[in-house]
């Protein structure tokens, strides 16, 4: 169905329109029209025509201002201008209100019934587009929410690698490489910094979800609400920067303050909102701790942790996402990263105190006991309480910045360089034993599952290790060793093909000898008869 409206003063024009859109078109369309400027203005805001046949010259408005009115309220209406003044100067107005096209009286039956067509393939391509925008988004209404959930909890939970973020903050359309966590808390009833009843009210809450979470967008306005966990919903909020100033603090807790009000006035349920530092995405579980510490040290409804005694503030300019690149590049072994980032921070010392070289020792004496602590947590050094004896008389005789650096870099480069390798040599251990193993039973029924048990882990992260380390995924491996022996025992000795599948993990020979021919490219047979060429 369209609605078309005519605009003529001349009610022979409109009754001639009238005749032919019923006659070409019929039911398909309902008609109405005005015989004023002023009329169609106020007859289009009742009757709201998708197309309009506009007369230029009528009493009153004329018909390109009319246009201009209506276009205010409904842009996509689509006109035609039909006129007998052919002028440049009305033509170009019309082409600049995106009018479909400009006909002068008189004009044909077909002509018309032309250009109506294209009008209506022209609303029809809009209808498709609405109704597909709409389909788009109803799906994405739904996925949404699950990808939301899946962000949060691999937040929390840090089971992640780069890639993993990266894809998040496209798909979730994430524009800062930086945030704070912000925790919603429910409950019954407040007793000191704790919420009574948290099962009860979490139940209350899920039932609610829908409805809190149109005001937390609302309050947040870029940001990543999580599910309810408990009695709680955790909130991402993106952040431009890695600092938040004071001016930006304040309006934070406002805004959280306003939230607050207006969950507690629609929803009969206590709240509590605890907000935590600004931190680079892939940490920002560190902000979910501080903001669940700031709701458990304070009673206020809502609390921020940079308020609180217990927030680490640094001075002006201090470089600590440097700090921070070191001592996440340890525990990875990623010894470019720390390389990197060690000589940045150290020279960032010596740059801006340059006359200050017992601080700078303090500070890298600092460092680098934490860079080793982090080692030793990691696996990569063994622990000696008097295997660090030199270093403070070593630091105290440095007497040049440029050997202090030297000792520093390398004393992290040390840690970060045991980390890796002993990883490399567990992961080679682990496969090098496996392997081991296969030789010695690959004439049994061998599967992943015993191979991984024998090693003790898991049998994912064998399989992950195994192909790191060999270039082949285990069972490749295993059909590898297989055809080496069977192929061995067919030029060698006198068994019977059924013997040797038996001898090399095959009872069943005719799967011998498909696997065989798929492998080695001939048959058992063919591959005896014809020998190793």
């Amino acid at each position: 169905m369209y609605k078309i409206m005519l605009a003529d003063d001349e009610g022979i024009v409109i009754e001639s329109l009238q005749y032919i859109i019923k006659q070409n078109f019929g039911e398909e369309c309902v008609v109405d029209y005005a015989k004023s400027g002023r009329s169609v203005i106020e007859r289009s805001e009742i009757f709201r025509p998708e197309i309009v046949i506009m007369d230029i010259h009528m009493p009153g408005i004329n018909g390109i201002d009319a246009m201009k009115e209506i276009k205010k309220f409904f842009p996509s209406i689509i006109f035609i201008v039909l006129s007998a003044f052919d002028k440049f100067d009305y033509a170009k107005e019309a082409i600049n209100l995106g009018v479909l096209e400009y006909l002068h009286k008189p004009v044909s039956k077909e002509r018309i019934v032309e250009v109506l067509r294209r009008g209506m393939q022209q609303i029809d391509m809009e209808r498709k587009k609405r109704s597909n925008d709409l389909i788009i988004r109803e799906k994405m209404e739904a996925v949404v929410p699950i990808l939301e959930n899946g962000f949060i909890y691999t937040l929390l939970l840090q089971e992640f690698v780069r890639e993993d973020i990266a894809n998040f903050k496209n798909l979730l359309e994430i524009p800062y490489d930086y945030g704070y966590m912000m925790v919603l808390v429910c409950g019954e009833e407040q007793i000191g910094s704790l919420m009574t009843n948290a099962v009860g009210t979490s139940v209350s809450i899920q039932n609610h979800y829908k409805e809190m979470r149109e005001y937390i967008r609302e309050a947040i306005q870029i940001g990543v609400v999580g599910p309810v966990m408990a009695n709680k919903i955790v909130v991402f909020v993106p952040f431009v920067s890695m600092s938040m100033s004071y001016e930006e603090r304040i309006q934070v807790i406002e805004q959280s303050r306003v939230l607050i009000r207006q969950l507690k006035s629609h929803i009969d349920i206590r709240f509590r909102l605890g907000i935590g530092s600004v931190y680079y995405v892939s940490e920002a579980v560190k902000s979910y701790s501080e903001a669940l510490k700031s709701l458990l040290d304070t009673t206020g409804l809502v609390a921020h942790v940079d308020d609180l005694p217990f927030a680490c503030s640094y001075e002006k300019d201090y470089p600590i996402t440097i700090e921070k690149a070191i001592f996440e590049a340890i525990p990875r072994g990623d010894l470019n990263l720390a390389t990197a980032s060690a000589y940045a921070f150290f020279d960032w010392m010596v740059m801006t105190y340059p006359d200050c070289m017992t601080d700078i020792k303090l500070k890298a004496l600092e460092f680098v006991l934490w860079a080793e602590h982090i080692a030793y947590e990691n696996g990569g050094m063994t622990y000696e309480f008097r295997s660090r004896r030199e270093y403070l008389p070593t630091v105290i005789e440095i007497e040049q910045y440029d050997a202090l650096r030297l000792w520093f870099v390398e004393r992290i480069e040390n840690a970060c360089r045991n980390v890796a390798a002993k990883k490399k040599i567990t992961s080679i251990g682990t496969v090098e034993k496996a392997k081991l193993y296969i030789r010695e039973h690959y004439h049994k029924e061998l599967s992943l599952e015993e191979v991984s048990r024998q090693v003790n882990i898991s049998p994912y992260y064998f399989s992950k290790v195994f192909k790191e380390e060999t270039g082949i995924n285990f069972i490749d491996y295993l059909t590898e060793l297989r055809m080496k022996v069977a192929k061995q025992l067919l030029l060698e000795s006198e068994k019977s093909m059924k013997e040797i599948g038996i001898m090399v993990g095959y009872s069943d020979p005719n799967y011998f000898s498909r696997s065989f021919k798929k492998n080695v490219g001939k048959t058992p047979t063919e591959y005896k008869e014809g020998g190793v060429s």
